[in-house]
């Protein structure tokens, strides 16, 4: 028979688990408040040591932000050595006899053998990464997982993150630091990865490029989930009678997924999508850790799917092939017409010393050819008032419809908005110039609002370097 536990685990905490543990431990009678005060009276000790050796000896004293700082780099070690234990009893009643300072070093041998684990993933994690032009995925694993490998310190950091990590994934336990955190945050990105290479390359980078058309967004800079998008796009495949390694949805599949689903309750739906996964699985072979991990998606898969079903929007869940079409607009705002910081300078200050609006304008339209160019112009504030409206008045729809994917970029993404609504509804501007393009285009007739209106959404994001 198995003892049972006298700890309760639903009281232990993940950051703080050796604290929760003492906690507990004191609580179920396992330990004492002398055997309490003696373990963390050996951590102090502890302390002392590492501040002598933060401060090369020089000091035994340091700021209680440092010292705090430090003692939580402490703790992070002992918990990684109490987390090593597969039942807390067993830990408390290890911590009640053991010398606090072997802890303490072995807890740090764990966080070190951790590090070297991750460092090899991050290897693996570049060197299969995927080919796709998403903004925070590569940025991530180009920047700053890298930044994290420099500059996570064992001894004095162990606790903390040392890095910016944008790019989300599908399942993350943020409960986690460290080490420990970007260690399961590499496992998970690596199982999310090897899912998205059983798919062919452009049909991944064709479902992002319906992906973003669908939700009318720029998706190269979005955040947003690579593998929950192909993982949902590949069950509505198997739904749709496709084999289980296509992502693309046509129009005829996805009028049949619609009325699937419209028919079905929510009962239906989940079953559905329940042996879908299960045909996936088995058809690509996933092993175990991938299959759980896939598991834990699909109840939000399902009521993202149940919702949808009774809102009429499938269509924002379901991605679906969408025809190009030809294009007749020719950009001629380009990044490689980009003037340098000096000619940009210098011409700002001809615009200031102009002394008639008219002069400014044409000074701006004779020398201005990049989008980043205008951006950087208009952020100059070297325009006063109604120097704007001058400039503006110069701009054809087209021009007009690039200011407006700008300026109100999140209310275009909107599906329930209107353009002409858009630019009515009195939007607050973030700087002077934006304020008096909003002003600007108040100003203008309902027919020509709608002649800008059809340029937005003729203007593919691809073909616009914004920034």
């Amino acid at each position: 028979m198995v003892a049972r536990s006298k700890i309760r685990k639903a009281n232990l905490k993940r950051n703080q688990y050796t604290i929760s543990l003492l906690n507990e431990g004191l609580r179920a009678g396992m330990l004492s408040s002398q055997e309490v005060y003696n373990i963390q009276h050996g951590l102090i000790l502890v302390l002392q040591d590492l501040i002598r050796r933060y401060t090369q000896g020089e000091s035994s004293s340091v700021t209680s932000e440092t010292a705090e700082s430090i003692m939580a780099s402490i703790l992070y070690a002992v918990d990684a050595y109490t987390l090593s234990f597969e039942q807390p009893d067993i830990a408390v009643i290890d911590l009640k006899t053991a010398d606090i300072r072997k802890v303490y070093e072995k807890g740090v041998d764990l966080v070190s053998q951790c590090f070297e684990e991750t460092k090899l993933l991050y290897k693996e994690i570049k060197r299969n990464k995927l080919d796709v032009p998403v903004d925070a995925y590569n940025m991530t694993i180009e920047e700053s997982l890298p930044v994290f490998m420099k500059k996570y310190g064992i001894i004095f950091d162990a606790h903390n993150t040392m890095a910016s990590i944008d790019y989300p994934l599908a399942i993350d336990d943020m409960r986690l630091q460290g080490v420990f955190y970007i260690r399961q945050y590499l496992e998970r990105l690596k199982m999310e990865t090897r899912f998205c290479h059983f798919f062919n390359g452009q049909d991944l980078l064709d479902l992002l490029a319906d992906f973003g058309k669908a939700c009318r967004f720029d998706y190269r800079i979005e955040l947003f989930n690579i593998f929950e998008l192909m993982l949902n796009n590949s069950v509505f495949s198997i739904l749709s009678g496709r084999d289980a390694n296509q992502v693309k949805i046509s129009a005829y599949q996805y009028n049949q997924l619609n009325r699937l689903f419209t028919h079905f309750n929510a009962s239906q739906i989940s079953s559905s999508i329940h042996e879908a996964m299960d045909r996936l699985q088995h058809d690509l072979k996933t092993d175990p850790q991938l299959t759980d991990y896939m598991n834990q998606c699909r109840d939000n898969l399902i009521q993202r799917v149940v919702n949808a079903a009774n809102h009429n929007s499938l269509e924002t869940v379901i991605i679906t092939e969408k025809e190009e079409k030809p294009k007749s607009i020719v950009l001629l705002l380009s990044e490689a017409d980009r003037m340098s910081d000096v000619r940009l300078r210098l011409l700002v200050e001809e615009i200031m010393q102009c002394e008639k609006k008219e002069d400014k304008v044409q000074l701006i339209r004779s020398n201005f050819f990049s989008l980043h160019d205008y951006l950087d112009l208009l952020d100059s504030n070297c325009l006063f008032e109604d120097e704007y409206e001058a400039l503006f008045e110069t701009f054809g729809d087209m021009e007009l419809a690039i200011f407006a994917k700008i300026v109100f970029y999140e209310e275009l993404r909107s599906d329930f908005l209107d353009f002409e609504t858009i630019v009515l509804s009195g939007k607050e501007a973030e700087t002077e110039w934006r304020m008096h393009y909003i002003e600007f285009m108040q100003s203008l007739s309902k027919d020509r609002i709608g002649s800008i209106e059809n340029f937005i959404y003729d203007i593919d994001y691809e073909e616009i370097n914004f920034y």
